[in-house]
């Protein structure tokens, strides 16, 4: 009995420090670095100007093996941005045409996609969906987080609020007013509904294609396809 009321004189002690555990986990896992992430782009893309551009996020789109998920979609009358968001922290190591990226934090390196390599397979399966030619879809990829790139990198790779500033910097007119709302509906039209059903599907797909990944080459991973 007497080392049930310490216990209870403990607990009663201490009991507050369980959530602030739970909230402090929350923050550390890769889901709400990944929504956090994308709700800081959200913020950022959403201030271009609303009669020119229009932001399309978190689209789940059918391909011909499954499904793919695209962060942001900037639909413009100068063309559609694909951006794919990465939170890492650390110094990035890489180029345009290598397989793999590296991070390092301290003394532990780190092997992800390539995420231009990521991006492409999005940027290739909306010229299929839309009947868009390649040349008016453009990749990007917006690293946040405590991140600095250690080599030089191509000029759609940027860190969060570089990723405006490309985009703005196309002021041609590929697209005309009707075709531009035409494209919207598309996508909004073409892409999966959200949901339970859909996000399993989406899960499944990618673990199959890093189960056949690490069987044809296995290899170190912080990263995996969308």
């Amino acid at each position: 009995m007497d080392l049930f009321k310490v216990a209870s004189g403990v607990f009663a002690q201490i009991w507050y420090l369980i959530p602030m555990l739970l909230i402090v986990t929350i923050f550390k896992s890769r889901w709400f670095k990944g929504r956090f992430g994308e709700f800081l782009i959200n913020r950022l893309l959403s201030r271009l100007p609303a009669s020119d551009y229009t932001l399309i996020k978190d689209v789940t789109l059918p391909t011909d093996e499954g499904t793919t998920q695209v962060d942001h979609i900037v639909v413009s009358t100068f063309g559609i941005f694909v951006v794919e968001t990465k939170n890492m922290k650390g110094w990035i190591f890489g180029s345009k045409n290598q397989k793999q990226w590296t991070q390092k934090i301290y003394r532990h390196t780190a092997k992800f996609q390539n995420p231009l390599h990521q991006n492409y397979k999005h940027v290739k399966t909306l010229e299929s969906l839309l009947g868009i030619d390649l040349s008016k879809l453009y990749s990007v990829i917006v690293f946040i987080g405590d991140s600095e790139f250690k080599t030089n990198m191509p000029d759609n790779v940027t860190y969060a609020r570089g990723c405006v500033n490309y985009i703005k910097q196309f002021t041609e007119r590929v697209f005309s007013e009707e075709e531009y709302q035409q494209i919207i509906d598309t996508i909004n039209e073409i892409k999966l509904r959200k949901g339970v059903v859909t996000n399993l599907k989406h899960r499944r797909h990618v673990r199959e294609l890093v189960a056949l990944k690490e069987n044809v080459e296995p290899c170190s991973s912080a990263d995996s396809d969308k």
